[in-house]
């Protein structure tokens, strides 16, 4: 009842999850300490953490106009259902800058992993780990970026085949796909250190966020006054920083004066970078990694996705980071047809923002996204069993696919999940109130 075995095909029978989750409950009495219905998971997340825990991963710009607009756009697309159709054995597994991977999911990058459970960083690394998804590790970790590169091998060591392992510069391989999400400051030789710590610690792709070089304004973070680098003792969240020899070099005397040292000047600095910039950075990731692929995260138009393409990415995030950044602007699921016709057929496209469900999953990808990230769902389980909370959310995600895809008729992600799978519903308006809480 393994759901990480392969009796057949190319990416595990995931849906096996579900039974293995009646089988315990019928045979040994147990129950799932906690629902992973999307309501009732964010719900019960506020009775687990701090405010001060809760509202770093779940507030939202402004009104919370665009997260609502996020998960408006998954309501208007409806799955079409076929059926007499083969799906005994189902192919989710998906080629990304050059892995093998056994489901389209990515761990999304997320900051400060601490204020969700003691370890950070460390669990959903393990987690992705041991699934063979890719992880994406934030900047602004809460663990050192060879910490979690450890944790992440530590989580895939039985279960990567050696020719799908991604190839670090000193000749160790990293045993699952990870990637590192650089938020980069105004200090080159900082920027230049991170890159080659990430890649040393075997993370094979540079993915960098252009849209948060400054905190979008989220008025329940401004309630608590929610940011954690001011608070006693001043260390979390400094973990990347404080363990990087060049910034400890150039700027550890006034970490230890400002707490807010690393944060404020190499993360969410408030003074934006351009299009200029990138053909540099992209140059030093190339020298660095030997030509591995670059990403921007944060493209929510085609025209800014074909000046991706035009300047060398290899791949793009389509995200409005969940909503967190601009009030009121488009849902991230409204623009990814028209970004997929103007590069969909030259780059990767990832998608991310208000995925809550396999049917979201499947609805990214029917559009065009190549795969997708999920980030706040695993914060809301470890939040609140840790490791076990955090693998039991993301099993449930892949389960929940894997069935949608059998029951709805189709067997094969790249194969048969195309905009012919949908219908869209112009009138559709999402439940009124469902939004506040998701």
């Amino acid at each position: 009842m393994d759901p990480t075995n392969k009796p057949k095909g190319n990416s595990p029978h995931y849906s096996l999850y579900q039974r293995e989750v009646f089988k315990r409950g019928g045979t040994e009495g147990e129950l799932p300490h906690f629902s992973v219905h999307p309501d009732e998971l964010v719900e019960s997340t506020k009775k687990k953490l701090s405010d001060r825990g809760y509202f770093y991963a779940n507030s939202n710009a402004g009104l919370g106009w665009t997260d609502r607009a996020n998960r408006e756009a998954f309501y208007r697309w409806r799955i079409i259902p076929r059926m007499l159709v083969d799906t005994n054995v189902r192919d989710l597994s998906i080629e990304l800058f050059g892995h093998r991977i056994p489901a389209p999911i990515l761990f999304a990058p997320i900051g400060i992993n601490k204020l969700y459970s003691p370890e950070g960083e460390l669990i959903p690394a393990k987690i992705a780990g041991e699934l063979g998804l890719p992880y994406c590790l934030s900047t602004a970790s809460s663990n050192s970026i060879e910490d979690v590169a450890v944790a992440n091998d530590a989580g895939a060591h039985d279960i990567a085949p050696a020719n799908n392992y991604c190839k670090v510069r000193d000749g160790s391989e990293a045993k699952s796909p990870r990637f590192f999400q650089l938020y980069m400051g105004h200090d080159d030789d900082v920027t230049i250190s991170l890159l080659e710590r990430a890649w040393k610690g075997g993370f094979d792709v540079c993915m960098l966020t252009v849209d948060t070089w400054q905190l979008g304004w989220r008025p329940t973070d401004i309630n608590l006054a929610n940011y954690v680098f001011y608070y006693p003792p001043g260390t979390t969240g400094n973990e990347v920083g404080a363990s990087d020899p060049v910034f400890m070099r150039k700027y550890g005397h006034e970490l230890k004066r400002d707490s807010g040292k690393w944060i404020d000047s190499s993360v969410w600095h408030g003074k934006a970078h351009t299009w200029e910039k990138m053909p540099w950075l992209i140059k030093q990731w190339k020298r660095i990694s030997g030509g591995r692929p670059f990403v921007i995260k944060g493209i929510q138009s085609a025209e800014d996705a074909r000046k991706a393409y035009a300047i060398g990415c290899e791949g793009i995030v389509v995200t409005n980071h969940a909503g967190r950044q601009v009030d009121g602007a488009v849902g991230s699921l409204e623009v990814l047809p028209e970004i997929v016709d103007a590069v969909g057929d030259k780059m990767k496209i990832i998608f991310d923002s208000g995925v809550r469900t396999g049917s979201d999953v499947f609805k990214a990808l029917a559009l065009g996204a190549h795969a997708v990230q999920v980030g706040r769902l695993y914060i809301w389980g470890m939040a609140h069993e840790g490791e076990a909370g955090c693998r039991h959310v993301m099993k449930s995600l892949l389960a929940d696919l894997d069935i949608t895809m059998t029951v709805a008729g189709y067997a094969s992600i790249t194969r048969d999940v195309t905009r012919d799978a949908l219908k869209y519903n112009e009138s559709g308006s999402y439940p009124n109130g469902e939004h506040a809480k998701l």
